[in-house]
């Protein structure tokens, strides 16, 4: 092995490992936010306020991160009104174009690993809660969504790390 190369290069690997992180970490935690209430509402009994998260799911799971990069990248270039829009400092830079497009892929992912784990959760819990006199949406921010927190992490730790191989397409 070659240790005058790797110490040449090391300063250089340091920067692109900051920015994998640093592009993994934005896309995950914004994913998140946008997958709460897209979890929620795919979890609900209405058919009307499931689908179009469903529509939203569907969409960005059913298509590869790299055809949503250059969809993002390439194809809203093409559209004046973005071109001309408040947007188009951050759009026309390929790191904010990655960050977009890896938030709206891992919300879908995020949304759906919500929605099982809210489904997970015991009957009988949110029975009781309501049985306490806990309205609806209380028993949903104290009982149920806590629970499938827990429930989720798994599969949420499995996502991030998925995330984290996936930024080597950006």
């Amino acid at each position: 092995m070659n240790w005058e190369v790797i110490i040449k290069w090391l300063p250089r690997l340091a920067q692109g490992a900051t920015l994998t992180l640093e592009l993994v970490a934005i896309a995950v935690i914004a994913g998140l936010i946008l997958a709460i209430p897209m979890g929620i509402a795919r979890a609900s009994r209405h058919w009307p306020v499931r689908a179009l998260p469903y529509a939203y799911i569907f969409f960005f799971r059913g298509t590869p991160l790299l055809v949503q990069l250059f969809l993002v990248y390439y194809g809203l270039a093409q559209f004046d009104a973005v071109r001309q829009g408040p947007l188009w400092p951050y759009l026309r830079d390929p790191f904010w174009c990655a960050v977009v497009t890896m938030t709206l892929h891992t919300a879908a992912y995020i949304a759906e690993i919500l929605r099982g784990a809210i489904q997970a959760v015991p009957a009988g819990e949110v029975e009781a809660a309501r049985a306490l006199g806990m309205s609806k949406w209380k028993a949903l921010f104290y009982i149920v969504l806590p629970r499938a927190a827990r429930i989720g992490l798994p599969a949420y730790s499995n996502e991030v790390i998925l995330m984290l191989k996936a930024s080597a397409l950006a």
